[in-house]
C-alpha cells in the first residue's frame, strides 16, 4: 500500500497540537519497538505503541484515533521505561485521550452512568475510570 505524504501532514497543526499538549516530541523516537516488547497490553491494541509513534510521525493521527489503542493503554508507562531516547508513549495515549474527551468524542459521557453504580463503585475506582474514560 502506498502512502503519500506531504510536508504539511508530517508537521501539521493536529500533530504539533498532540506535541504541544503531550510535551512529547514525536520525532524522537527511532522505532526499537521496545516499548511494544515491554507493554504489558500490546495484544489488546489495535495498533502496538511503537506503530502509534510511527504513524503520529507520518501525520496519520487519525489511524491512530480510530484504533482502540488510546482506550487499552493502562499508563503504567513500561514504554518510558524502555525507550532508549525517553520517548513516552503512555504520555502520548493520554494526551490524545483528553484532547478527544475534551471534544466530546470519548468513548462514554458522565450523563451515561447510572446514579446506582456511581453510589456503590469504590471511590478509587470511579477517579481511574473518570480520568480515562468520562468525558
Amino acid at each position: 500500500m502506498k502512502i503519500r505524504l506531504s510536508g504539511a501532514d508530517i508537521d501539521g497543526p493536529r500533530v504539533k497540537h498532540i506535541e504541544r499538549v503531550t510535551g512529547e516530541d514525536l520525532k524522537h523516537c527511532y522505532q526499537c519497538g521496545k516499548c511494544s516488547a515491554g507493554c504489558p497490553v500490546s495484544y489488546l491494541m489495535e495498533v502496538p505503541p511503537s506503530r502509534v509513534m510511527r504513524l503520529l510521525q507520518l501525520g496519520r493521527v487519525d489511524d491512530v484515533e480510530a484504533a482502540n489503542t488510546m482506550w487499552v493503554c493502562v499508563g503504567c508507562v513500561q514504554c518510558y521505561a524502555r525507550c532508549p531516547k525517553g520517548c513516552s508513549v503512555a504520555s502520548v495515549l493520554e494526551g490524545m485521550r483528553q484532547i478527544q474527551l475534551r471534544k466530546g468524542t470519548g468513548p462514554t459521557l458522565i450523563k451515561d452512568i447510572p446514579i446506582p453504580f456511581l453510589r456503590k463503585a469504590p471511590q478509587q475506582a470511579l477517579v481511574c475510570g473518570f480520568r480515562k474514560f468520562v468525558g
